[in-house]
């Protein structure tokens, strides 16, 4: 018998018996929450052109794609991110929409990991985008649907990490060299902090501002973190930055979820369309961040319409995983 013919390929694997209705169970609990605060449902589809994730829209790289052929030659690529897939359904569907629209999704997406990382090159994300809305309330409901997600699955211990991409445009406002921009931001999303100070010595920069991405590794803590921030910077763009995340925070705590919260300046996506607030989502049991957002003012518009957006996704098998290894009982269906 050929072994091949019953064995996955790397980077995936099957779903069966309890695990299967618990990861029903859990959906239709984050579901639950996204309805809670008025998002409906939208699906899209599990490929689309190319085009729709290329560099240009600040997705992941073209070697991290699943890319194949149609019949008419077209290049086509297994959805390697849900958010660029709502961006064009945004611009198609509702164009002529300027009032705050409220979608929420699950779906697997699919990356072309190296194998030495360990992880599943198929995965299943549940998310929400909140879209027209340029406003700190709407990134603050992002950030509070976030938690109650979180709080739904049964999880107690976590936080949810905030930080603000203007604050590193800020500091690099005055760089020309895009490239040079790319290498910090690379060394800043690698964690190479040493890596980070020995570069940015090279650099044609201001000791205030070389300063600042010395002790870059340094800026995460609680709200205090921000006057420390405030008071290495001179630029009104990572001023504003600090002022943005201040203003989230005092309405989280309207909401009654400041505990939950952290605040991390140092903080970047791999993910370029993000232009404001992000935020990811940390507890025990997994390597990675289990939830993933933020803002992103542009993206949208790449497809034909400008409008202002927030949301995040979460990743239901590190999701599942914490659960697991915290020893937090999953209810199956």
């Amino acid at each position: 018998m050929n072994k091949k013919r019953v064995h996955t390929p790397e980077g995936v694997r099957d779903v069966y018996g309890t695990e299967y209705g618990q990861r029903s169970k859990l959906k239709a609990k984050l579901n639950k929450v996204f309805a809670s605060y008025g998002y409906e449902g939208i699906r899209t589809p599990g490929f689309e052109f190319f085009d729709v994730f290329n560099s240009e829209k600040g997705t992941v790289s073209a070697r991290e794609m699943f890319k194949f052929f149609d019949r008419e030659g077209n290049t086509l690529v297994l959805r390697p991110d849900v958010t660029p897939s709502i961006a064009r359904c945004i611009a198609k569907y509702f164009n002529e929409e300027n009032m705050g629209i409220r979608l929420s999704y699950a779906g697997n997406v699919f990356l072309n990991n190296s194998s030495y990382q360990l992880k599943l090159k198929e995965t299943c994300q549940l998310g929400a985008e909140l879209v027209n809305d340029a406003s700190v309330p709407a990134d603050t409901e992002s950030i509070a649907m976030a938690i109650d997600c979180f709080l739904a699955a049964g999880l107690t211990d976590f936080r949810l990490s905030i930080g603000e991409v203007e604050f590193f445009n800020g500091l690099t406002q005055t760089i020309k060299d895009e490239e040079v921009k790319t290498q910090l931001r690379e060394l800043i999303l690698n964690k190479n902090y040493f890596g980070l100070m020995e570069y940015v010595e090279t650099l044609d920069l201001s000791d205030k501002i070389k300063d600042v991405f010395l002790h870059f590794n340094e800026l995460n803590g609680d709200v205090a973190i921000l006057d420390q921030a405030e008071a290495m910077v001179e630029n009104e763009q990572s001023k504003k930055a600090i002022k943005r995340l201040r203003d989230v925070y005092d309405i989280l705590k309207l909401y009654g979820k400041e505990q939950y919260v952290s605040f991390d300046l140092g903080m970047l996506n791999k993910h370029n369309y993000y232009t404001g607030i992000i935020f990811k989502g940390y507890t025990y049991g997994t390597g990675d961040a289990v939830l993933k957002g933020g803002r992103y003012d542009n993206l949208i518009e790449q497809f034909g319409k400008k409008a202002p957006s927030v949301g995040f996704a979460i990743v239901l098998d590190e999701l599942m995983m914490a659960l697991s290894r915290q020893g937090i009982h999953m209810e199956a269906d």
